[in-house]
């Protein structure tokens, strides 16, 4: 689905990624892991079309996304999970989740999803009406996550979904991504932490 070749990126005269290839097929999880500033946040960046690659190819399900636009990149079905969790703060749990259908024309699909969601983080489920701001860190994680999975991703890009959190809530989130790797949701993730 998905094929990096001899991809480069750099910011000004700062080189942060020389000769990345890769390939993610159709239902798989695949893992980029490295040490801090070693260039995987830019790898998903460059994929989904926030920063540009100076040289090399990146083509999506037979897509160009060297030339695509972030919102045709998106509408194509990579969805990206950010470092640092990015969730509206002021928001409610329930309109984060909805901000993430928002493309979605399907109310019966929609509520479907967000039932899933809670499913599988119920927590969100207790504080579906509370502001995203005044979530622990981890329940931010776990509602950037949901909301990346309302807009039902065919390619799903996660970005250290454990930075910072503590061990029980590590284990929860990677419970969340191994059971949507069963669902056969196709899945790059980037992590330092290797265990």
């Amino acid at each position: 689905m998905l094929e990096l070749s001899n991809v480069e990126v750099a910011y000004g005269h700062i080189t942060a990624l020389a000769g990345v290839s890769m390939e993610v097929a159709d239902g798989e999880l695949v893992t980029l892991l490295g040490a801090n500033g070693a260039g995987k946040s830019s790898t998903l960046m460059s994929i989904s079309g926030i920063v540009r690659p100076r040289a090399g190819t990146i083509t999506w399900d037979g897509m160009d996304l060297c030339r695509a636009t972030p919102l045709s990149i998106v509408r194509s079905g990579i969805i990206h999970c950010p470092e640092g969790r990015r969730i509206f703060s002021g928001l409610s749990v329930m309109e984060n989740l909805r901000m993430g259908a928002m493309r979605r024309h399907d109310k019966r699909g929609v509520g479907k999803d967000i039932g899933r969601v809670f499913s599988m983080f119920p927590v969100l489920g207790e504080r579906r009406n509370q502001p995203g701001g005044t979530l622990s860190g981890g329940e931010q994680q776990m509602l950037a996550i949901g909301r990346a999975l309302m807009a039902q991703p065919r390619l799903l890009l996660l970005d250290e979904p454990s930075l910072g959190l503590a061990p029980l809530l590590v284990r929860a989130i990677f419970h969340a991504i191994q059971e949507l790797h069963r669902e056969k949701v196709t899945i790059l993730l980037v992590e330092q932490n290797v265990r």
